[in-house]
């Protein structure tokens, strides 16, 4: 008898399309804060997750403790890529210099910080990160990585000790030659396969695809774009990823490049268009708590070390 599949474990078809449909940024600023909720709370977005550093994390957590059964991880940061807005770490930089930058910011680039940044000071301070979140009420239910920086070597057996020690759903793929090379990233599937087979020795369940491709659309192209994504996600279980955020002047100011995509995300991810466009592809979603369900039921009498 075969061993079921993850859609399967989760109550679907083997061979059903069904998207996590992944709200990122959230705390990054105020608009990002309304954009992200705006969207979660009117579908067809499923999740999403906290950068716990920015300044408008606090924000975050009080919107999450008024809407309780929100689906809301850890967004995992170890980089503050922007010009003039900068935030550091939380446990403090004096504990993990390593981390920071002449002003006392993040590093700028994920080849920075996987140059530059001590192993250690990185554990160190991604944990602060998870128990903020927690301290803050937040249910977490799963961790990814901002920049994708905690995924690298040699942080991502860190990431994969997160997930263990804390009981949590992480953002893991399979790995795929083929999808990974079409998105440029086919020197990552030794990477991959090898945070895949950590995370499933600890129980962690890996994923089956993602779409990663959120934001890089002209302006007026975002309906087209976003078709294109969902018609391109496969069978099983795949981790599609947007930036939901109000449009205005404070998002031109923190990202002007992107913020046009933010905004048209955050209509397509929390609406009538984006719901249509999923129901014709025939694609189901659901959230990650679904997958930190089967984390938690499957450690049995495993000590967790999360709060529930």
């Amino acid at each position: 008898m075969s061993t079921p599949n993850l859609a399967e474990r989760l109550g679907f078809s083997s061979r059903e399309r069904i998207a996590i449909l992944h709200v990122d940024d959230i705390g990054l600023c105020h608009a990002a804060n309304v954009g992200a909720f705006e969207a979660l709370g009117r579908g067809p977005a499923t999740c999403g997750s906290m950068m716990v550093p920015c300044p408008w994390f606090t924000e975050a957590a009080a919107l999450a403790a008024a809407q309780p059964g929100i689906d809301l991880g850890v967004h995992l940061t170890l980089n503050a890529e922007w010009s003039h807005y900068r935030w550091g770490p939380v446990a403090g930089r004096s504990r993990v210099p390593s981390l920071v930058d002449g002003d006392g910011g993040f590093l700028r680039t994920t080849a920075e910080t996987v140059a530059r940044a001590r192993p250690a000071e990185v554990e160190i301070e991604l944990r602060a990160q998870v128990e903020r979140a927690l301290a803050a009420g937040v249910d977490v239910t799963h961790l990814d990585a901002h920049m994708g920086t905690a995924l690298h070597p040699p942080f991502f057996e860190i990431y994969a000790r997160l997930a263990r020690d804390y009981r949590l759903a992480v953002f893991a793929v399979r790995p795929d030659v083929q999808q990974l090379s079409a998105r440029g990233l086919a020197g990552a599937a030794t990477l991959f396969n090898q945070l895949a087979q950590t995370l499933e020795s600890f129980g962690i369940p890996v994923l089956d695809g993602f779409d990663a491709d959120s934001l890089g659309f002209p302006v007026g192209q975002g309906l087209a774009h976003n078709r294109r994504r969902l018609a391109g996600l496969g069978p099983g279980v795949s981790y599609l990823i947007c930036h939901a955020a109000q449009g205005g002047e404070e998002l031109v100011a923190v990202t002007p490049e992107s913020a046009h995509a933010r905004d048209f995300e955050r209509g397509f991810y929390g609406g009538s268009v984006g719901q249509q466009a999923l129901t014709e592809e025939g694609i189901r979603t659901l959230g990650m708590r679904a997958v930190r369900n089967l984390v938690r039921d499957d450690g049995g009498s495993r000590s967790l070390r999360m709060r529930s």
